[in-house]
């Protein structure tokens, strides 16, 4: 994995990593006050709204998610 891009605000650190294996891009997110953590696949033309935004496309994940769970 490749570390394309870092921000840190407060206790959030949230990076873009791009894995050269197989070409995907992934945004990892760490809330190190509260231990909080989770990772979300970047598609390559969403990959920086997702890095700059992680928890409105955390939460899209989980609204789809729940969609698939009812049908």
């Amino acid at each position: 994995m490749i570390e394309l891009a870092h921000r840190e605000s407060g206790s959030l650190h949230v990076a873009l990593f791009w894995c050269k294996e197989d070409a995907t891009l992934r945004v990892s997110v760490v809330d190190v006050g509260t231990d909080d953590a989770f990772e979300l696949e970047a598609g390559g033309s969403s990959a920086l709204d997702v890095f700059y935004h992680p928890y409105a496309y955390a939460a899209l994940r989980r609204a789809d998610e729940e969609l698939v769970a009812q049908s």
